[in-house]
């Protein structure tokens, strides 16, 4: 039987330190976010393109970043990419998880337009559209809402495996949790707390995007 006393007091004493690292990792998340978008955008479109070398360019993209594991992007980009373009942790850890996040926003996006009926299309390009004005005012809007669930809960995704960043040097809330356990040797409160914090994020973002969702259905009904 696990004979441990428990001594939440290294939480208490340091809880501002915690929540210091829980605002530096929805900062990474946002901005990595917010780089993540158009790199989804170009490649999902690039994923439908007529030209077959945008396609497999696109393609493979999407295919490496999704099929190679973000620790191993994060190490590769700042000790290989880093050294070159002179990155310090904090944008190598943006960087990293906003490649790797920008291939499955380019497959939200990519199945998202492909949703969109074929007609609209066809209907748009009938009335003298060009194929561009098209994707723009008739099919990109449409699209738009059937991508945004998946991509929130996207962003959802992102912020847990920003913890990961910290392996890199990276400061988020792992890092300073890191610090913590090997300044007062309380692993069990220390990651628990990190536990919950994280829970608190995204629960409190899954309850945002659920309201936003119920919001746009009530709008199209």
């Amino acid at each position: 039987m696990l004979n441990y006393d428990f001594d939440w007091s290294v939480v208490a004493d340091n809880w501002d330190v915690l929540m210091y690292g829980a605002w530096l990792t929805i900062k990474i998340s946002a901005i990595a976010l917010l780089l993540s978008l158009p790199i989804g955008i170009i490649f999902g479109l690039g994923r439908i393109a007529k030209n077959p070398v945008i396609r497999f360019i696109s393609g493979a993209y999407v295919e490496i970043m999704r099929g190679v594991p973000l620790l191993v992007l994060l190490m590769w980009i700042f000790f290989g990419l880093g050294q070159v373009l002179n990155l310090d942790t904090y944008w190598a850890s943006i960087i990293g998880l906003a490649t790797f996040n920008g291939a499955f926003l380019a497959e939200i996006f990519r199945a998202g337009v492909q949703a969109v009926p074929k007609g609209q299309m066809e209907a748009a390009r009938a009335s003298g559209m060009t194929h561009l004005q098209a994707m723009r005012f008739i099919i990109l809007p449409q699209a738009v809402r059937r991508i945004m669930p998946p991509s929130a809960s996207q962003f959802i995704m992102l912020i847990k495996d920003s913890s990961l960043v910290s392996v890199i040097g990276g400061i988020d809330l792992t890092l300073r949790a890191k610090s913590l356990v090997a300044s007062s040797f309380r692993a069990l409160e220390v990651w628990t707390a990190v536990a919950v914090i994280y829970f608190v994020i995204t629960f409190a973002l899954s309850l945002i995007i659920r309201y936003f969702e119920k919001r746009m259905m009530d709008k199209e009904q």
